[in-house]
């Protein structure tokens, strides 16, 4: 008795998979999203409804998300992004925020079996956020899958923990000044005149400018130590101190330009003769802070879906769905199933050519 009700188990499973692979074929004629965003919610309210402790609710989601990831890519969905846990979420009980920490390294670790939908599928996958932020064996375990699944290429799951974006955006920021705050600093020399530096172009393999390590005070003594005349501007001295054919060390011409160094008030100015104005401070460009998002590993989702009902975004890829149609079930995320998913991509195809416009707009 009990293995023919396994055997019939087994073959309405096959028949299901069978159903929903003929399903997929005939969604498949139209445009696929190439990447679709969840924001999970519901799993506490689910374990409330059915009087469950809340970590029986977070399971259930557990289990709701890899029906769906096994949908997505079957689908051909390539990226899936997931919100796990936000930045706002360690406000929580601090039993309920363990008990995510606990389940979220246990699951992680499930991930990486052989058997899992991460094998199977050839999943990579990211762990998207303010890492810093997660206790010691989560960040070790997140970092030890990224590291396990590299190599995978059919898929990708970016997993959304210590996440907002607010925080994102402000990382990225803060990355492109600092890389700009480099760039200037590569610039070989700096000028300055009565407490303002200015960027000189020096060092040969820099736009070309030829160093010159020539140093000369204003009242033509190489060495610096005589007294200064300070009742003159720096420039008026300088000049004086050529009409009076003071020595120099070195100068070397490029571009018909002059370099040298020279001492004023105990301030060394390095000088091209060619460069009129000060140089210009590199700025920080649309394309610089994207580039340094914690999102740019992936396109931009092409839907977003929030169970329960809910329409607001809270602080979920703010930067990344200015042109993404967001979709929201009644349903909490454990009961999201097959059909919401697919009612989702039917209403992606149908808006798609408009949504495709929009962003050739931009």
């Amino acid at each position: 008795m009990e293995k023919s009700v396994i055997g019939a188990s087994q073959r309405l499973g096959g028949l299901g998979t069978f159903l929903r692979k003929c399903m997929f074929s005939v969604v498949s004629v139209g445009p696929i999203p190439e990447h679709i965003a969840f924001i999970m919610d519901g799993n506490r309210r689910y374990a409330k409804r059915r009087n469950l402790p809340v970590a029986e609710g977070h399971k259930a989601g557990y289990l709701a998300l890899m029906s769906i990831l096994r949908y997505c890519y079957e689908l051909g969905v390539k990226y899936v992004t997931v919100y796990a846990f936000s930045i706002d979420n360690f406000k929580r009980r601090p039993e309920e925020v363990q008990t995510l920490m606990d389940l979220l390294q246990e699951k992680i670790e499930v991930l990486l079996e052989k058997e899992s939908i991460v094998n199977q599928y050839g999943i990579r996958v990211y762990f998207i956020g303010n890492l810093k932020l997660l206790n010691e064996p989560v960040r070790d375990a997140a970092e030890k899958a990224m590291k396990a699944t590299a190599n995978n290429s059919k898929a990708v799951l970016l997993i959304c923990v210590a996440y907002t974006s607010c925080d994102e955006i402000v990382h990225a920021v803060q990355e492109s000044c600092n890389e700009k705050g480099n760039e200037i600093q590569a610039l070989n020399g700096t000028k300055v005149s009565n407490g303002v530096t200015y960027g000189v172009e020096r060092g040969e393999k820099i736009n070309g400018v030829m160093e010159c390590d020539v140093h000369k005070s204003c009242n033509g003594s190489l060495d610096g130590e005589a007294a200064l005349d300070t009742s003159k501007p720096c420039s008026e001295r300088y000049e004086a101190d050529e009409k009076e054919n003071t020595t120099v060390n070195h100068v070397e011409k490029d571009k018909g330009g002059e370099v040298a160094s020279r001492i004023c008030n105990g301030l060394i100015e390095d000088v091209q003769e060619s460069e009129k104005l000060p140089h210009k401070i590199p700025n920080v460009k649309l394309v610089d802070v994207e580039k340094h998002l914690y999102m740019a590993v992936a396109p931009d989702p092409d839907i977003m879906i929030r169970t329960s009902g809910e329409t607001r975004l809270s602080n979920f890829l703010l930067w990344q769905t200015s042109n993404c149609p967001l979709y929201s079930p009644a349903a909490l995320w454990p009961e999201l199933g097959l059909w919401h998913l697919v009612w989702a991509v039917l209403n992606f195809q149908r808006n798609h050519y408009y949504l495709e416009k929009k962003r050739k707009q931009m």
